[in-house]
């Protein structure tokens, strides 16, 4: 049986003393549970975050790196030095990223190469617009974007990959998929890495919901049969509310 997985992207928000203090409260908030918690910070929180959360069970994720291990690259990060101080996550391939800052198919998929090069876990990010799911192509965009961000990997590291579903009309709009068309768009995904990569494979990979997830609707979203948790945006700046939706099954 799969796990969850619940975590937060904090996105451009918070610096280090918030960060810590946060870490410090969720800490306590989140220590019995058995589902997996992650916090994806900024990059000038990590260090902070990364020290208050030894002895914990929350793991530490970035936001975003860059593809090539170093250069002439002003303002990029890259795995390498993420995993130089412990981080263990990165989100690649946001929707966010995407619309502001030009990643494409093809530098996502050179990023969670990269991502694994440096023993990294990627949280990949795939979705669709609020035109195209009323055009009515949401398998459509759903399926190349996972054909194309697996694309070279192999079976054990598509295992190793987290994806996040993210209709890109429910972030940070207070919208959210019903439970069962996120559901069946996770199954879509699904049912595309199994036809590229076996059954086996599919069974395996983590498959997370995000989209105004809160934890009102994180309970219902979550106990569905292909939902494995989520990638939590503007409910995760709250350690309260947070850990609401990582201990929704309590």
């Amino acid at each position: 049986m799969r796990k969850k997985v619940i975590a937060g992207n904090w996105k451009m928000n918070k610096l280090p003393n918030e960060a810590i203090e946060f870490i410090e409260k969720l800490s306590e908030l989140v220590k019995d549970t058995q589902n997996e918690v992650i916090i994806c910070a900024p990059y000038t929180d990590l260090f902070y975050t990364l020290m208050q959360a030894q002895g914990t069970n929350i793991k530490i994720g970035a936001q975003n790196m860059h593809f090539e291990e170093s250069g002439a690259y002003t303002g990029e990060v890259s795995g390498e030095m993420l995993k130089a101080i412990g981080v263990e996550y990165v989100i690649i391939g946001h929707s966010e990223r995407r619309q502001y800052f030009s990643e494409t198919d093809e530098t996502v998929n050179k990023k969670i190469k990269a991502a694994f090069k440096n023993e990294l876990k990627p949280i990949v990010c795939v979705g669709e617009t609020l035109e195209q799911r009323e055009q009515g192509i949401t398998e459509d965009i759903i399926k190349t974007q996972t054909k194309l961000a697996l694309d070279g990997l192999s079976r054990t590291q598509v295992k190793n990959t987290i994806i996040a579903y993210e209709p890109i009309w429910a972030i940070g709009t207070g919208k959210t998929a019903t439970s069962e068309d996120a559901n069946n768009s996770i199954k879509v995904i699904r049912k595309e890495i199994e036809d590229i990569y076996g059954k086996d494979v599919a069974e395996e990979v983590i498959i997370q919901y995000g989209g105004s997830v809160k934890s009102k609707n994180a309970r219902e979203l979550f106990e569905t049969s292909d939902i494995d948790g989520g990638l939590v945006g503007g409910a995760s700046l709250d350690a309260e509310e947070f850990s609401k939706i990582v201990n929704y099954n309590k």
